[in-house]
């Protein structure tokens, strides 16, 4: 199956109908542009009385089955990374090798990338292609521009992907921050201007259609955590997700005001603290000290971010939990603070691990419990929804980015913007948007791979 010049197709391997291991593809004049290539993890599973996730044997990273676009690699004009987070970049280590195209990006995303291919000993075989926002590069028949969004992580981008026959714009992950602290900001001319120039379909993220109202600013944060960090007696550990730069700033920003030292603790963290330095995206004022000096300071000058806000296994939080961190043991009167929201799925590991905490005698603090924000999400509610397609005004919504419930919220969003018509499939499904837009169901198998012992295996 391949598109022809009158053909103008998307067609997701991973992330719609599932919120995770993003892969889509874009088909048109012969050719294939593949979008993102994440990871997601196994299926909510049995918990343990300790915390422990038991997945049934499944692999503990798992990915979006490439096969289709695998099979037709002398096909793939390249490969587009929106941003950094692992659902979006994670799987091009395991996948590369069966793709074999360039990957494009930003400085930062590339940063991330490099570091994940290191590990893989890909890091000279695979082409990257740094691209500035704003600037645009002509992949295969694909003209693609990079647009500046928010989400929280540094220097996300949405997509205008044009072609001879028509356009599409791919929102990947965003949020309406007008202070995202760290990175590009945006501008509605941006969007507003797109729709002079014409969208025949825009491709948007779901995740939080079904809430109302608009996403909290990454700015707001900073009152709720500096109150919690202030009034704390004995250690604070703040656990949130490693990617959000911002939130590492706005930390450290806390801890030079309320007198403590602030260490990291997690390879993730360290990672993206790296990547945001070599990007020049790290305030030279943010201060960090090394962790294994934690547990030599008084415990009311102490302020450590940690890996760990959904329970997962081996990270920092968790064996601070188990008292087996190499750095330092939590002790009854220390604080723990969930800077984080429960990933879907990770609800039972998240209270397992928070009963632990407080058998230890310290006091948890989650984003449901405090008095004020201290966790902002990345992601559109239905306000910035209505916003962005009153901007754009493509002529078919196709929402991806979430499962059946969030997609179905955010076509009914769209069609009362004035969207004339919204598409909602599952991956498999072939979009034809051009020459007449409509859609045919599951044209190609789709599944998930594992990495297990150094090997791709099916799962499922």
């Amino acid at each position: 199956m391949t598109p022809d010049n009158e053909d103008l197709w998307f067609l997701p391997l991973g992330g719609t109908g599932e919120i995770g291991m993003n892969l889509n593809l874009y088909g048109h004049d012969g050719r294939w542009l593949m979008v993102d290539c994440g990871v997601t993890f196994p299926r909510p599973g049995r918990v343990a009385a300790d915390g422990t996730v038991h997945h049934g044997g499944e692999p503990p990273v798992q990915m979006a089955d490439p096969a289709f676009i695998a099979d037709r690699r002398e096909q793939l004009a390249g490969l587009v990374i929106t941003h950094a987070h692992e659902d979006h970049v994670g799987a091009v280590p395991y996948l590369w090798p069966l793709l074999q195209c360039p990957v494009y990006t930003s400085r930062f995303t590339a940063e991330i990338l490099r570091r994940k291919l290191a590990e893989f000993d890909l890091l000279h075989r695979v082409p990257i292609i740094e691209v500035e926002t704003g600037q645009t590069r002509q992949i295969g028949p694909f003209s693609v521009q990079w647009l500046a969004l928010t989400h929280s992580i540094p220097d996300p981008n949405a997509l205008m992907i044009r072609t001879p026959i028509g356009n599409i714009f791919h929102s990947g992950d965003w949020k309406l921050d007008d202070q995202p602290l760290v990175g590009h900001g945006y501008s509605r001319k941006t969007f507003s201007d797109l729709a002079a120039e014409g969208v025949d379909a825009m491709v948007c993220d779901s995740t939080n259609a079904t809430l109302p109202g608009h996403s909290v600013s990454e700015a707001t944060l900073h009152e709720g955590l500096v109150r919690l960090i202030a009034n704390a007696e004995g250690r604070v550990v703040v656990t949130c997700f490693g990617s959000n730069i911002a939130r590492l700033h706005t930390l450290a920003s806390i801890a030079r005001e309320t007198g403590r030292y602030m260490g990291l603790l997690g390879r993730s963290l360290v990672n993206m603290s790296g990547a945001a330095k070599a990007a020049g995206l790290w305030d030279a004022a943010d201060q960090l000290i090394n962790p294994s000096h934690i547990g030599y300071l008084p415990r009311n000058e102490v302020l450590a971010a940690a890996t760990g806000s959904q329970g997962e296994p081996r990270t920092a939080l968790r064996r601070l939990a188990a008292g087996n961190h190499p750095d330092f043991e939590l002790e009854a009167g220390d604080t723990v603070i969930f800077s984080a929201r429960a990933i879907p799925g990770n609800e039972e590991a998240i209270k397992a691990l928070i009963s632990r905490l407080s058998a230890l005698g310290v006091k948890v603090i989650t984003a449901e419990s405090a008095d004020l924000p201290i966790h902002a999400s990345g992601h559109p509610a239905q306000e910035e929804l209505e916003l962005m397609y009153s901007w754009v005004k493509p002529a078919i919504a196709i929402p991806v980015h979430g499962e059946a419930e969030h997609m179905e919220t955010h076509a009914t969003i769209a069609r009362a913007t004035g969207v004339p018509r919204a598409l909602v499939g599952r991956n498999g499904d072939l979009f034809m948007i051009r020459p007449v837009p409509g859609m045919r169901r599951q044209i190609t198998e789709t599944g998930r791979l594992g990495w297990e012992k150094q090997v791709l295996v099916r799962v499922g």
